[in-house]
């Protein structure tokens, strides 16, 4: 039986599921809730200095829904905590006792001023929290502040507030980041040069969901007017693990702990972001899409991935996609594959003939001896796998690695297995050992 239990950081779990750091974790009586559905840990929402902020009194959310309503993004424009410090402190401390063996890291958002990040350190200390996370990614509402993303974009701030966290608490301090950045590399090398702990990412991503081209305001509106909010939901999760690549194979920051959020809504969601390098992995959207106990899908999918592969605890697969991320320029340009169309549970929708035929390479015959037949020309096939992405059919069109001696119809060349990228391609002017 797979064990899902987590130590990350010296902060003890029952299992790799936090919610993340957001309206779901803003009172005693939501976290309460959760661990009783049976979550592993909460990241409490965002404290500041009192007086507390003002939210508005209208709509604070925006959705982006697929063709079924289905909720595939989800925008925001809720800041932190709007109730006082000291109400938040108690409920910490409360739930903490009563819940010793989950996880509670209290999120911070204070302005760049040492003794006001020791004061408040001092305050969460004494609740029994279990960690820190230092909020430096809201994109809204607060970075107008100096504070959230405004901190975040900038490395040397992030590492002095760090440093500053890391000598005034005893608390292991995480640091969140933004990726409303260029190059997320660079706050992560400042974090761990700050001394950080471990890092979590991602933070929403600055957006406007949409237009209500009705009243011709932006969506949502508070009394006709609407500001930028941070975006999150299943479909900002490619992003979040690219940027958990990045960090987990740099090698300033690998080895960093991290903890993923972005997009997880599923157990292979989370498995994803285990197997590139998370201890843990935090949750929101899909929490408040469909309710604390969604959590029970997620233990019990996990586990049972665990068992069929053999896994017996989540170190055992953490970190193991992490070598295959690689540079475009390493990819090997001697691999060769085409596309294999298995006629056996082909619907004969013919939407990979016309994705092909429109927008590709003119690779997939669309009849066969005067008949409605879809079958790929190999002579024209690159391997781009757009038709497997587009076919409403899971596995009837797979891709096929042509093997040494095998020959390549395209091109003509004799596949032999060797390894060759671009660094050192004939083509490229910069190649090595160019003169």
């Amino acid at each position: 039986m797979a064990d899902l239990s987590t130590n990350f950081l010296g902060i003890q779990s029952p299992n790799p599921f936090w919610l993340a750091s957001a309206p779901p974790t803003d009172k005693e009586v939501n976290v309460r809730r959760a661990f009783e559905a049976g979550w592993g840990g909460v990241v409490w929402k965002t404290l500041g200095e009192d007086p507390p902020v003002v939210n508005v009194n209208g709509p604070r959310y925006g959705a982006l829904w697929g063709p079924d309503r289905r909720v595939i993004g989800f925008n925001n424009i809720e800041l932190i905590t709007d109730r006082p410090l000291q109400v938040n402190l108690d409920e910490i401390a409360r739930v903490k006792r009563d819940f010793p063996d989950r996880a509670v890291v209290v999120s911070l958002m204070v302005p760049v001023n040492e003794l006001a990040w020791r004061n408040m350190l001092t305050r969460v200390e004494d609740t029994g929290a279990d960690g820190v996370e230092l909020n430096f990614g809201c994109p809204h509402g607060m970075s107008e502040r100096g504070m959230g993303s405004a901190v975040g974009q900038v490395p040397e701030y992030i590492q002095q507030v760090t440093e500053w966290c890391k000598t005034h608490t005893r608390l292991p301090v995480i640091v969140k980041l933004t990726p409303n950045i260029t190059d997320v590399r660079f706050p992560a090398r400042a974090a761990r040069a700050g001394g950080a702990d471990g890092i979590s990412l991602i933070n929403t991503i600055n957006s406007v969901i949409g237009v209500d081209l009705d009243r011709m305001t932006m969506s949502p509106a508070t009394d006709g007017w609407g500001s930028h909010g941070g975006y999150c939901g299943p479909a900002v999760k490619p992003i979040a693990l690219n940027m958990v690549a990045e960090i987990a194979r740099d090698p300033d920051t690998a080895g960093v702990p991290l903890s993923g959020i972005g997009g997880i809504t599923t157990w292979r969601d989370a498995a994803e972001f285990i197997a590139m390098g998370c201890g843990t992995v935090q949750v929101c959207t899909a929490a408040m899409v469909y309710g604390f106990k969604i959590v029970q899908d997620l233990c019990s999918g996990l586990g049972n991935f665990m068992d069929d592969k053999g896994y017996r605890t989540l170190d055992d697969f953490r970190g193991r996609a992490v070598p295959t991320v690689k540079n475009w320029n390493q990819l090997n340009l001697n691999h060769v594959e085409k596309a294999v169309i298995h006629q056996d549970t082909c619907i004969q929708c013919g939407r990979c003939h016309v994705v092909c035929e429109d927008t590709s390479h003119q690779a997939i015959w669309a009849t066969k001896d005067g008949k409605r037949h879809f079958e790929v020309n190999d002579a024209e096939c690159v391997g781009c796998n757009l038709c497997v992405s587009i076919c409403p059919v899971p596995g009837t069109i797979t891709m096929r690695a042509l093997q040494p001696g095998e020959t390549d119809a395209r091109t003509g060349r004799v596949v032999d297995g060797s390894y060759a990228n671009w660094t050192t391609h004939p083509n490229n002017p910069m190649r090595s050992g160019c003169a």
